[in-house]
């Protein structure tokens, strides 16, 4: 429901383009790690993987399901919640490892959280949290690295900043570009593969942040 509803909705709000490299292959059970800019990414992701025919389960914020028709569409899509600082926290790994397990791709945002900026211009991946490398050793899942840009054009700052970004952008029409990288195994200690999985979305970032670009 989320992706689909993302596939209509997105491309009202700005010009989104979708790239690959050559290698890339998002198999069923693979981990895909995304970059967090803004609230509008997640639905733009969405948009661009429901284009590759691809529907992933997303780990995402548990205040988000308190969002009376949000909440429903996640619960019913089988989303995970990610109770963030709690002793719950490592629940969202389980049951990411059993939604791999069942062959359904699993979105993670490696930084796990948004950017702390007001700005609406892009900047490279921050630095990622453990989580997504442990779940890829606990799995033996393929990760496959996925760059964003353009999302912060649409919303960033503050409320009315974003409300406004929002009421004016079918009519800039903002690039929104997401490329997919190809897929790696992440192994070793867990800050190896961290850094490893940095390193391999900050470049599918760089080539959707070159394709952004105003002008391009």
């Amino acid at each position: 429901m989320l992706s689909l509803t993302a596939a209509v909705l997105v491309p009202a709000f700005g010009a989104l383009h979708v790239t690959a490299d050559p290698g890339a292959v998002l198999a069923p059970g693979s981990i895909v790690a995304a970059n967090h800019t803004a609230l509008a990414d997640p639905a733009i992701v969405l948009a661009a993987l429901q284009r590759l025919d691809t529907r992933p389960v997303v780990l995402a914020a548990a205040g988000l399901w308190r969002v009376p028709v949000l909440g429903r569409a996640l619960r019913s899509g089988g989303h995970i919640p990610v109770h963030r600082g709690t002793a719950r926290a490592a629940e969202a790994l389980d049951r990411a490892a059993e939604a791999l397990a069942a062959g359904r791709l699993v979105l993670i945002y490696g930084e796990g959280g948004l950017p702390r900026r007001r700005d609406s211009g892009e900047r490279p991946p921050g630095a990622f949290r453990s989580g997504l490398a442990r779940l890829a050793a606990a799995t033996g899942a393929p990760v496959v690295p996925l760059g964003q840009a353009g999302a912060r054009r649409v919303v960033s700052g503050g409320v009315l900043k974003q409300l406004a970004g929002l009421a004016t952008a079918p009519a800039r029409r903002p690039a929104l570009h997401v490329h997919v990288g190809a897929p790696l195994r992440l192994a070793g200690e867990p800050a190896a593969a961290t850094a490893l999985a940095h390193r391999a979305v900050t470049a599918a970032w760089e080539t959707a942040a070159r394709s952004a670009r105003p002008g391009t």
